[in-house]
This record gives structure tokens, sequence and C-alpha cells, in this order.
């Protein structure tokens, strides 16, 4: 059997019980919400650093109904930490590997894969059936995320992404009840890509509580990359998981956008506050200039 190929109907009939592998959730879960985890659609788009744990984390959960979408395949340069990247996986299908992963955890799992950018013409088939949007784009990728958001806000679904951060994670949630995306962000299309992203890195991450030890000499603009930690990308699952467990289940308080929070386990610190204006409040714009002057300079040295 070749390195991460379900395991054959055969032997996933006589050893698969969907009860069994999932009876040490409950205490935590009951059986009614075990069930209603079990038929919940998650729509994942992005399936590297965060996507792809996020991905594992809710399968682990017992969710088992899945649209994922990623038109990459894994290089070796994801090792560090992308869920499925190994050296088995160099030069194949992110979505196909993670389906495939998902499908050896729950060979019951229903999973449909999108391997084509996801944009205006496919957007509304990606979120089809969907109970929640789960959020593993590049950071780079703004745009798409506009649109993915502004569809979920449409047809009333929860939308939420986690970002590692050095050695954290920062997180916004959406709901139909909150400020929608582009108001939270300030974001328009009046904007160039370098403000568009300044302004989403701004909004996910106000306290800035890994400021302190990131070297930001190790950033490359023009290549896209930057530090970052397979520590903090399952950081990242491990909150989305509970926020999306929360939605799902109506369980607890959701602190919707304008809420953020950030979560650093290197200084043991969770900050969790209300933005009022979002990114339109003085001392957000502030920081939004200084980090477009900040790309620009390192464009220009490149």
């Amino acid at each position: 059997m070749k390195a991460h190929e379900p395991l054959s109907k055969e032997s996933s009939a006589a050893s698969w019980s969907y009860d069994k592998a999932f009876s040490r959730n409950l205490g935590l879960i009951s059986p009614q919400e075990q069930e209603k985890l079990r038929t919940s659609r998650a729509a994942i788009l992005g399936l590297g650093g965060v996507g792809g744990v996020n991905l594992v984390t809710l399968a682990r959960l017992g969710i088992s109904k899945f649209t994922i979408a990623d038109p990459d395949d894994f290089e070796i340069g994801n090792i560090n930490r992308q869920y499925g990247a190994m050296c088995s996986t160099a030069g194949h299908s992110k979505a196909q590997v993670m389906q495939n992963i998902i499908l050896d955890i729950n060979p019951e799992a229903e999973i449909k894969v999108i391997t084509d950018p996801i944009g205006p013409d496919n957007a509304d088939d990606f979120l089809e059936g969907a109970d929640v949007l789960v959020d593993g784009i590049d950071a780079f990728e703004i745009d798409i995320r506009r649109l993915l958001y502004r569809k979920a806000y449409e047809k009333g679904i929860y939308a939420l992404g986690a970002g590692p951060v050095g050695f954290s994670t920062v997180w916004v949630v959406f709901g139909p009840e909150h400020m929608p995306f582009d108001r939270y962000f300030d974001l328009s299309d009046h904007l160039n890509s370098t403000e568009k992203f300044a302004a989403y890195i701004v909004g996910m991450a106000p306290a800035g509580l890994h400021r302190s030890y990131i070297d930001l000499s190790y950033i490359n603009i023009k290549q896209r990359t930057g530090p970052s930690a397979g520590l903090a990308c399952h950081l990242s699952s491990g909150v989305i998981a509970a926020e999306v467990l929360k939605i799902l289940l109506r369980r607890g308080r959701i602190y919707g956008a304008p809420y953020y929070h950030q979560f650093d386990a290197y200084r043991g610190r969770l900050v969790r506050r209300r933005l009022i204006w979002g990114n339109r409040s003085p001392l957000q714009y502030i920081k939004r200039r200084w980090l477009v002057n900040f790309i620009k300079q390192k464009t220009q040295s490149a």
C-alpha cells in the first residue's frame, strides 16, 4: 500500500466503527452532539500550514463531511509546518493527499475535493451545503478571502480562520450577527494589494504579542515567505476546533468581530479584546501605514 492511501474497503469494513473511533470524545461531547458533528459539513480552503492540521483536528472531533480545496502540490519546503508534507508526498496534490489522510482516519467521511483555484465562478459550489467555512488561505491572498467571507455572510454561515504568528496564534470569528469581514479590516476595492495585505495582518494581530522575538529581516515580500513554525499551526488548529465546536453545537458564547484573539505559547499570554472600530481606529491606521512602508522598503532592497 502506498504512503497515505486509505485502508482497503475490506479492512475498513472489518475494523471500523464510528461510535468506537470517537468514544473518547464522550464526557466532553454528548452522544447527541457527536451525531450532530457526524452530519455537519466544514468547507476548508487551503490545506497548507493551518488548513491541513485544521482538517485533521476537525476530522478527529468526528465531523464527517468536508469540502476541501487547494490547487497546489506539496513541496519539501512545506515539511516544517504542513500536516500532509512528507518526503513521500512531495509533488503530490495537497487536496488529494489530505483526502487520503482523512479517509484513513474515518473511512465513512464524505469528502468533496476541489483542485481548481476558488474564485467567483465556483465559490458558491465550494460553500454548497457547508455549516461553517474554515479559512486556511495563504496570508497574501486577500481578495479570495473577501469573496468567500462575503458569500458566507450572505448565506448565514460562520466563517473563521486562525493564523500562526511567531509562536502564537491569532484569530477572528465572523458570523451573521457580527461585524462583516470588509468592515472589520477596513478593506475596499480602492486599496492596492500591499494596503490590503497590511490591513489584514494588522487586523488579525492588533495585540502584537509576538513582536519582541521575531526577526523581521527574514521576511521576503517578493517570495511571500516569512518565519513560520509548525507549533503555531497546531495552536491555530486547536482554537479553530474549539470555535467550530461551539458554533456547530451552539455551546457557549462566540466572541465574533470586532473581538480579536491572540494566544502566545512562548510568552504564556492570552489576549481577547474588542476593537470597536475595527481597523478604522487611529492606532490601527498608524500600524497599517508603518507596515505598508516596511513592505515597500523590503521590496526595494530585495
